[in-house]
Parts: structure tokens; C-alpha cells; sequence
């Protein structure tokens, strides 16, 4: 190549560069010197006297690499007898204090010097394991499952169960017109309210009490006795201003009249012995809590008892019974699920004829009215007790749930049929705005109210009193 075809030969021509040797010469590259072979590892000091150490690896690495684990040493602490490699002696006494008297301290507990074939491993410099694992709770060893027992069969003796009875709890205690205005709160107070929006500041017509008549029908008092109250109001007032609390008395001083026939007390004839109280209804109306309230009572009033469990197709009523039992100290008839609930019957009338019992209150299971194999299973309890005694059972009482409503009149026209009903027993007011049904069984049917529950307490449970629900059902005071 010519001079002046060489690259930047016009700037070495201007500047005066002196001109280099073209094409430059190639430098020689020398060849790398061989790697040097890694020096021999140290042998390690194997001694008898310590433990072998695990390598520094954290739990959170995995296992350690075991191969290049066992090489190296240099974790390991030297014992005293051997100087580090820097030249110092970590046991050699400090200038400040060589020399002096050193006694051990009293109390103090000897310990060897740490790394030392002595040293335990909570002890010397180690930090304490402050892990969760630490202080978790040991696990407790893992068992093999448990062997299932076998079933054993079922017996078709009646058992008698004899608890202990316990203690009641003492608790603040209200009086019954208390519980009885609380519990009928939800119907008197959606009474009082549509009687206020009526009544006020308006006069009284034909539309004003057919409006009456509906919201009286709306609380399940039946037409028969909202109609009969619409026209007690209208009664000589028409074009007329009248009060809501007017309004009030009179549908207290009605209700009351419809009720006092059928407010009956519930009385034991002391003749019979046993007195046989026969428990029916529906599921879910409150049979078995019912005779666990009523054994409280009539225990209370002296009266001798005995419980038999005839709700066979429930397990819960049976251990329900006995809860009972052991509350009010009485003993309970049982046999396992699935028993004859007739036969259960007729052994409990026997045990309780020969301990001289005064009341045998036999539970049965819930059924719905109408179905017709159900009611006859009841028409087969009634047969067998009567074989024993032809007057018992004694009383047949009709638990009636108030928040089923107008459904309750077909209950007690049914039931009546099949077991001959005579009183009834009306639960769970408290939890239901139409407790006006208790007045439309009394004008349909006139059967005997003996006891009206408002609550699930002990003393939730007490005798009907016509004026005392009439005044409650109409929110006014007992006067």
C-alpha cells in the first residue's frame, strides 16, 4: 500500500508525525504460566475427648454439603492447650489481673472455660435459641387410629336413670307480669301502634273500625273476635273522637271476657296414683322443655314424679329428658332410639305404681296432625295405658307453638280426635307479633288453657290468667 493510501496519512503530513512502520508489527502474546496445584488440606485433629461439630449451615439452607463438610475445620474452637495461629492465646490471663488471688465466687456454679471438652451445650458463649420452636409445646406422639367398639345391640329393657339433683343457678328474679309484658311486647306493640295511627285526631266511622277489624285479624284473633271488638268500640260512638288508650280498654276488656272461660287451673287429683299426664304436638312446639318446667312445678308443690322418655325416634329428647331428670331430681324411664314408645309407656306406669308415684309425665315423639300413621302410633299409646288403668292417662295436654298461627287450629282439631285432648299448653309467645291466636282457640274450640310460656327460663312457664294476658296483650298496666 503507498503511503498515501495508508489511513491518516494527510494529518500526519500537516502535523509533521513521524511516520510509523506500516503494517505494524504483531506484539507476541505470551503463553499463560500454569495454574499451580492448590495447596494440601490441613489433616484435621481428630480427638476422642470432644464432640463432632454439625456444619454452620442454617435450618433454613437444607442439609449440608457432607463432602466439603467434612474438610473443613476451621470452625472448629481450638482446645487451650493449642495457640492460635495469629499468635495469641485466648487463655492467656490479662495483664490487669495476673498475678492477683482469684477465688471462685460462693453460690456460683463451676463451669469449664467454653469449647472445652466440659462444656455442655447450653452453656459458655452460645446465644440462647431463641426460635419459635423453642418454646412451641412438645407434640404429642401420633397414635394409630382408634379401634371403633363394636355396637352394642339394642336393649328393649326401660332403664330407670336416678340422678343427682343440681343446684339452680341464683340469678336477678322478675316477677310474672315483668316476664309476661316482655314476652308479649312484639303483639302489643304492633297493636298499639296501629290503634294509635287510628285513633288519633280522627272520628270514628265505618272505615276507621273495619281497619280496627283488620289489624285484630292480622294478630290471629280470628274474625269472629276482631269483628266482636270492632263493634264493642263502635258501640254508640259514631262521629265520634275517641282515644287510642280508650280504644285499648276495650279490646283488653274483650279479649279478657273471650279467655275467662278457658282459663282453667291445672289440678293433680290425688286419688289417682299415678296421675298420668300425656305430653302431644308437633315437632319443634316445646313437649320435651314443657315437662321439664311443669316437673319443676308440681315438684315444688310437694307432688311425688317420674319421667318416661316416649320420644324413641329422637335421641336428643332422651338425653334432654335426663337432663330434666337431673334438674328436678326425678327418675326417668328410658329405652335406646328406636324403641316402642307404647311399650316404654306401659313399663313406666308400672314402675311408677309400684314406687308409689304420684305423677308420671310421659313425653311422646312430634308428629304432624295429619299424618294419619303418626296419629295412630299415638292411638296405640292410649290403648296400652288404658289396658292398665282404664281412666289414664289422666290429663292429655296439646303443646301448642303460638308462632305457627292460624295452623294451630288444625293442630287442636286433629289431635283432639286422636287423643282426646283436655287442656292445652301455649309456648313461645315471646317470640311471635300474633299472639292472638290464644283467643281464637278459645272461641273456636273452648278447651282449658291451663299454662301459657313466654320464655326459655324455668319460671317462663306459668298458670293462664285471663285478665293478666288480656291487660299485657293490650299494653296497659295490670291495674
Amino acid at each position: 500500500m503507498s503511503e498515501d493510501k495508508r489511513p491518516g496519512w494527510l494529518l500526519r503530513r500537516m502535523f509533521g508525525k513521524k511516520e510509523e512502520a506500516w503494517p505494524p508489527e504483531p506484539v507476541p502474546v505470551q503463553a499463560p504460566d500454569p495454574k499451580p496445584a492448590p495447596p494440601p488440606a490441613p489433616e484435621p485433629v481428630l480427638r476422642p475427648d470432644l464432640e463432632p461439630v454439625a456444619s454452620p449451615a442454617s435450618p433454613s439452607e437444607g442439609q449440608p454439603d457432607f463432602a466439603t463438610a467434612a474438610d473443613d475445620v476451621s470452625h472448629i474452637p481450638l482446645p487451650a492447650s493449642e495457640p492460635a495461629e495469629d499468635g495469641s492465646n485466648k487463655n492467656t490471663v490479662p495483664d490487669e489481673i495476673e498475678g492477683a488471688d482469684l477465688q471462685p465466687i460462693a453460690g456460683a456454679e463451676e463451669r469449664p472455660p467454653a469449647g472445652t471438652a466440659g462444656d455442655a451445650p447450653d452453656r459458655g458463649a452460645e446465644p440462647a435459641d431463641t426460635t419459635t420452636q423453642a418454646f412451641a409445646p412438645q407434640e404429642a406422639p401420633e397414635e394409630g387410629p382408634d379401634a371403633v367398639p363394636e355396637p352394642e345391640p339394642a336393649s328393649e329393657t326401660a332403664q330407670i336413670f336416678m340422678p343427682e339433683p343440681e343446684a339452680e343457678p341464683e340469678g336477678e328474679k322478675r316477677g310474672w307480669w315483668s316476664r309476661l309484658t316482655g314476652g308479649m311486647k312484639r303483639t302489643s306493640s304492633a297493636l298499639t301502634e296501629r290503634v294509635t295511627g287510628l285513633f288519633t285526631k280522627r272520628k270514628l266511622d265505618a272505615d276507621t273500625l273495619e281497619e280496627l277489624e283488620d289489624a285484630l285479624i292480622q294478630a290471629d284473633f280470628g274474625v269472629e273476635t276482631a269483628t266482636r271488638i270492632s263493634e264493642a268500640v263502635g258501640k254508640g260512638r259514631y262521629e265520634k273522637g275517641i282515644s287510642p288508650d280508650a280504644v285499648r280498654e276495650i279490646l283488653a276488656t274483650e279479649v279478657e271476657r273471650a279467655l275467662a272461660p278457658v282459663a282453667v287451673p291445672f289440678v293433680i287429683d290425688t286419688a289417682k296414683k299415678p296421675f298420668v299426664i300425656l305430653m302431644i304436638g308437633v315437632n319443634g312446639a316445646g313437649k320435651t322443655t314443657t315437662i321439664g318446667k311443669l316437673a319443676m312445678k308440681l315438684k315444688a308443690d310437694g307432688h311425688s314424679l317420674m319421667l318416661a322418655a316416649g320420644d324413641t325416634f329422637r335421641a336428643a329428647a332422651i338425653e334432654q329428658l335426663k337432663v330434666w331428670g337431673q334438674r328436678t331430681g326425678t327418675p326417668v324411664i328410658a329405652r335406646a332410639q328406636g324403641a316402642d314408645a307404647a311399650g316404654l309407656a306401659f313399663d313406666a306406669y308400672e314402675a311408677a305404681r309400684n314406687a308409689g308415684t304420684d305423677v308420671l309425665l310421659i313425653d311422646t315423639a312430634g308428629r304432624l296432625q295429619n299424618k294419619a300413621g303418626l296419629m295412630a302410633e299415638l292411638e296405640k299409646i292410649l290403648r296400652v295405658i288404658r289396658k292398665i288403668d282404664a281412666e289414664a292417662p289422666h290429663a292429655v295436654l296439646l303443646v301448642l307453638d303460638a308462632t305457627v298461627g292460624q295452623n294451630a287450629l288444625s293442630q287442636v282439631e286433629l289431635f283432639s280426635k286422636a287423643a282426646q285432648v283436655t287442656g292445652l299448653v301455649m309456648t313461645k309467645l315471646d317470640g311471635t307479633a300474633r299472639g292472638g291466636i290464644l283467643v281464637a282457640l278459645a272461641a273456636r274450640f273452648g278447651l282449658p288453657v291451663h299454662f301459657i310460656g313466654v320464655g326459655e327460663g324455668v319460671e317462663d312457664l306459668e298458670p293462664f290468667e285471663a285478665r293478666d294476658f288480656a291487660r299485657a296483650i293490650a299494653g296497659l298496666d295490670k291495674g
